[in-house]
């Protein structure tokens, strides 16, 4: 066997990493259409994560998570690795969250649904937001708390009352979407936020933005968009909503 020379050079296409939950059976699609390969290079690895999200399962998270996100290629330089859960975050802290990445993966930067989106309201100059979950008390509850904590008013909160994943990611879009215009109807907000990364949100946002006359976004929506502004990306065009449509 003859060895042959070879050269090596890196790939100058943006890396992203995302850590998805288990269960999640929505992000990573909706991720793969956000970000095609010509515009980044998108690796995917999973933290184990219960049947059922409770506080309990969430806890449980925080102490798998490093060692999920060690599993993506380890010899890679990303630009951006996230944590693909609000609520997940919200209940661990995205403080810690942060930490964690940063400690088992090599990222400049990282980043999660919870900061994404407070990012975002920011960006769109938005502060009363009502907001969809499909979780129980436990589970959506902080979320509405941590936008409160972070200078929002939430007019509402409605939720589906769900804590079975596998369900969560078969809501059909026209509930959810029915639930945004109940909550638009009756809480007068800013803003819409349709909370949870499992949520088959993508193809009603901007309908529904031009059916309300206001911004509608969801949890993958917002961490693209702040993964793309932390990687310094230009994300393709697409009928996602004005957040993506404003850069």
């Amino acid at each position: 066997m003859t060895n042959f020379p070879y050269v090596l050079e890196d790939d100058p296409t943006p890396r992203l990493g995302l850590v998805a939950l288990q269960v999640d059976e929505t992000i990573e699609g909706d991720f793969r259409c956000l970000f095609p390969p010509a515009v980044a290079r998108l690796h995917v690895t999973r933290v184990p994560s219960g049947a059922e999200l409770t506080p309990d399962t969430i806890a449980a998270m925080a102490l798998t998570l490093p060692a999920a996100a060690a599993l993506l290629p380890p010899a890679a330089a990303f630009d951006v690795v996230a944590y693909g859960c609000t609520s997940g975050t919200t209940l661990i802290g995205a403080e810690r969250v942060h930490t964690l990445l940063k400690g088992a993966t090599r990222t400049a930067e990282t980043s999660d649904p919870l900061t994404a989106a407070l990012a975002a309201f920011r960006h769109l100059g938005v502060r009363r937001v009502s907001v969809v979950s499909p979780y129980i008390a436990p589970v959506a509850l902080p979320i509405r708390h941590a936008f409160e904590a972070g200078g929002l008013t939430v007019p509402d909160t409605l939720s589906f009352g769900e804590e079975i994943e596998s369900r969560v990611a078969r809501i059909a879009p026209a509930s959810i979407t029915d639930a945004a215009r109940h909550l638009a109807r009756e809480s007068a907000p800013d803003a819409l936020f349709l909370s949870c990364t499992n949520l088959r949100t993508l193809d009603i946002l901007a309908p529904l933005e031009r059916e309300l006359g206001l911004p509608v976004l969801s949890s993958n929506q917002v961490l693209a968009w702040h993964m793309a502004q932390l990687a310094g990306i230009d994300m393709p065009e697409g009928d996602f909503g004005a957040l993506l449509s404003r850069g």
